[in-house]
């Protein structure tokens, strides 16, 4: 899992300028992936990765960062090699951080963004073995589906105040922090995403329109989906009789939550 950070002096153009920072700092990543891949000695194809763009610091401060899961393979779609990079080192995170200050920065020019004098010379990339990468994506998929922060963690609202908690990235023990209910409220709204963004991007042989690489794939792996194993819905028990229950109907009211007949195995 790679995650690329845009620095402190940045994110004050990256907030006047949402929709077009972000998508550039898309491109760029994407650009600089893909490049790395296909330039390396062991890898030597075509990337495919998943992008996921971050808002917020567990204390919701404003700090743009793009998590990347990428497994370390590649496919050559004229050679049609599948290569496997072995070990747990896949990039030097410090020429990333050289690659993508310059890319970014010049694309900033060129789309005629304000670049400040005191940008650092030194950017912050993270590159880091996850093993299969399961854990990963379900550490990233949870921020998909709830927001920047739980009910739970909200502990307390009085005279105005707010505090919560959150864990600390170094300690890994909660921390608590207390502001005015107006400033809660800014940093809540300030990670809210211009309209019609997209902040979850697949590229590559990951991506849902690449059918024939992905089909190639299959056949190279000896893979067949068809016999992928579901897992099975549990069964429904009459609390009554103990006997197995099957959904014979669905009844949708319609100013009412949706009911379900069932019927039990037992006459």
């Amino acid at each position: 899992m790679l995650t690329f950070t845009l620095p402190n002096q940045l994110r004050c153009i990256a907030w006047k300028n949402q929709k077009l920072m972000y998508s550039l700092f898309f491109l760029c990543v994407k650009e600089l992936l893909q490049t790395f891949t296909k330039n390396d000695k062991k890898l030597q194809g075509e990337a495919g990765f998943t992008m996921i763009l971050h808002t917020n610091t567990r204390k919701l401060d404003y700090h743009p960062h793009i998590h990347v899961v990428i497994p370390g393979a590649s496919i050559n779609r004229k050679t049609k090699v599948w290569r496997v990079k072995s070990g747990k080192y896949l990039f030097n995170h410090k020429a990333l951080a050289k690659v993508l200050r310059a890319k970014l920065l010049k694309t900033m020019v060129d789309n005629n963004l304000y670049v400040p004098n005191n940008c650092p010379k030194k950017w912050v990339v993270d590159c880091k073995n996850v093993g299969k990468g399961d854990k990963a994506l379900i550490y990233l998929g949870k921020y998909l589906y709830k927001g920047v922060i739980q009910e739970k963690d909200i502990l307390k609202c009085e005279k105005g105040m707010i505090t919560f908690r959150y864990i600390d990235s170094k300690t890994k023990k909660y921390q608590l922090r207390t502001v005015t209910g107006e400033h809660f409220l800014w940093l809540l709204m300030q990670h809210v995403l211009p309209k019609g963004f997209r902040r979850v991007r697949d590229y590559g042989f990951l991506h849902a329109c690449s059918k024939q690489l992905i089909k190639l794939l299959q056949y190279l792996l000896n893979y067949n989906p068809v016999k992928m194993v579901i897992k099975q819905r549990p069964e429904i028990i009459c609390k009554c009789c103990g006997a197995k229950m099957k959904i014979i109907l669905t009844m949708i009211p319609g100013f009412s939550v949706p009911a379900l007949l069932f019927r039990s195995g037992t006459k």
